[in-house]
């Protein structure tokens, strides 16, 4: 799709949370237990991933509009690893502009990101959002472990740097 910028979000003021809200939620319609209670947890868990990673909060946009966001950190905990490693966070494209590419286009902007500072990178997403599987399984994430209704994926730097992304 023409005219699509990837860059990082300069601020988190309240009409760009509005806006961000609005994404999130129409991007789990159909999968609520992924994505929390409603717009006021929806509030409060953006402007966490805002706290927690903001060098790496990367949003799409067109013209002006924002179409698509990915929250990429680079100081993550994992207790499954022992050891900080990157993470996404959050990563959703408007239902109204999926389809054209601008999921590629923040992965890679996220995975360009996370490896000046990450050899590993792990997310999670929920067990029936087969569509998102197959997008990070692209990207040489695979499935390693299971958490009620999520599954964590990892990809490994090192190692998968010679495929996609």
């Amino acid at each position: 799709m023409s005219g699509v910028r990837i860059e990082r979000l300069k601020d988190l003021d309240q009409e760009t949370l509005e806006k961000l809200v609005e994404i999130y939620m129409r991007g789990y319609e159909g999968m609520r237990e992924y994505g929390g209670e409603g717009e006021g947890y929806a509030k409060r868990y953006l402007r966490w991933c805002w706290s927690k990673a903001k060098d790496g909060f990367f949003v799409a946009r067109i013209g002006d509009e924002i179409v698509g966001f990915i929250v990429c950190d680079r100081d993550w905990y994992s207790r499954y690893e022992g050891r900080k490693v990157g993470a996404i966070h959050e990563f959703v494209v408007d239902k109204k502009f999926q389809g054209h590419g601008i999921g590629h286009m923040l992965m890679e902007k996220c995975l360009e990101y996370l490896r000046k500072h990450n050899d590993r990178i792990e997310l999670w997403v929920g067990e029936k959002n087969y569509n998102a599987m197959k997008f990070y399984g692209e990207y040489l994430f695979r499935r390693v472990n299971r958490s009620g209704i999520w599954v964590r994926m990892v990809r490994d730097l090192r190692k998968d740097d010679k495929g996609k992304g």
